[in-house]
């Protein structure tokens, strides 16, 4: 375990001397959390020493915390693999320290930044019982890039010519690009390669480089279904568009389509290894359940578990529906 934990603190307990957004752990907001604990509890098997400043968060003694992280140390040499997200550090700590006093475990928890219990969530296996009504087609993408997110409800993504189903699709006049551009490519010809990439983009379709091959692969434009998350200029709404990041970036997604918007997105539910984003994103109240345009009972509890527990938006005091946001901009309001 001591390599484990010494190489998470290598990667992200290192910040600059000049970072201006410094924890009490000496790493920067963003790192405070999983890597803070790692350096703490590679320091306890060193020293058997506790932070000295987390007797200011916690009720009992210096001897109880000692034992607090022993019982860490242990937990996190059994996990494979260690943690390495938030989350999964809170539910080590919930789940190692669960005998312990509820004081306790929430000061601890909040000495690393943690989540506290009871914003934890656990998500469901599979999709809701009514997902597959009204399914147009399904897709399966090349891996998401982070900038493809463009907010906590809609991602761009690829999809491999090579598929069956869109194979026999592609233009004509993208095949002959395509070649043109490979051409152009072994002759050095960079600007024309270019102008031909140009073109083909232009037409809905992308050379993308995977695994050192190029691929020619279709665009689409996914408005997740059923959900509405906060604008990027609302409450939560880069926090939204970060979280679905976290979720899907450099992952292969499976997307079932029902719909087209007037944007001409193709509405559709994304799953990506096994989570169903959109639950992800209503139980940690990055995201309102979309009434008007989907009536799935899961999602309204979700929202509902989300709303009890207060966390995201709906910590706010009276956070503002987005399509409400968005329509009292069109009108100038």
């Amino acid at each position: 375990m001591g390599n484990a934990l010494r190489l998470l603190y290598g990667k992200c307990c290192n910040p600059s001397a000049d970072s201006d957004s410094i924890g009490h752990h000496g790493v920067t907001a963003e790192t405070v959390g999983v890597s803070a604990l790692a350096r703490d509890l590679y320091n306890f098997e060193i020293t058997n020493q506790v932070p000295q400043e987390l007797s200011k968060h916690v009720v009992s003694s210096r001897k109880a915390q000692a034992n607090w992280y022993k019982k860490l140390s242990d937990a996190w040499r059994e996990t494979k693999p260690p943690p390495k997200t938030p989350e999964e550090a809170s539910r080590l700590i919930v789940q190692t320290l669960k005998r312990h006093q509820k004081a306790d475990v929430e000061g601890l928890l909040a000495f690393y930044g943690l989540p506290l219990p009871h914003t934890l969530i656990e998500l469901t296996n599979g999709a809701p019982p009514s997902h597959s009504q009204g399914l147009k087609f399904e897709l399966h993408t090349l891996p998401v890039d982070a900038k493809a997110v463009a907010d906590g409800d809609t991602v761009t993504v690829y999809v491999s010519t090579t598929d069956p189903r869109e194979s026999s699709n592609v233009p004509k006049e993208v095949h002959v690009a395509v070649a043109q551009r490979s051409k152009a490519r072994a002759q050095r010809n960079y600007d024309k390669a270019d102008e031909l990439h140009r073109q083909i983009i232009d037409s809905g379709y992308r050379v993308l480089p995977i695994q050192n091959e190029e691929v020619l692969a279709k665009k689409y434009r996914i408005r997740l279904r059923g959900i509405d998350a906060p604008e990027g200029k609302m409450p939560y709404g880069q926090t939204a568009k970060e979280e679905l990041v976290k979720i899907v970036q450099d992952k292969s997604l499976r997307v079932l389509v029902f719909d087209q918007d007037r944007y001409g997105r193709s509405v559709g539910d994304i799953y990506c290894n096994g989570i169903f984003v959109q639950e992800a994103m209503l139980k940690k109240g990055l995201a309102w359940h979309y009434k008007a345009y989907d009536k799935r009972a899961e999602l309204d509890k979700w929202e509902q578990e989300a709303r009890a527990k207060r966390v995201g938006l709906w910590s706010l005091s009276n956070p503002e529906m987005p399509w409400e946001w968005r329509k009292d901009r069109r009108e100038g309001r």
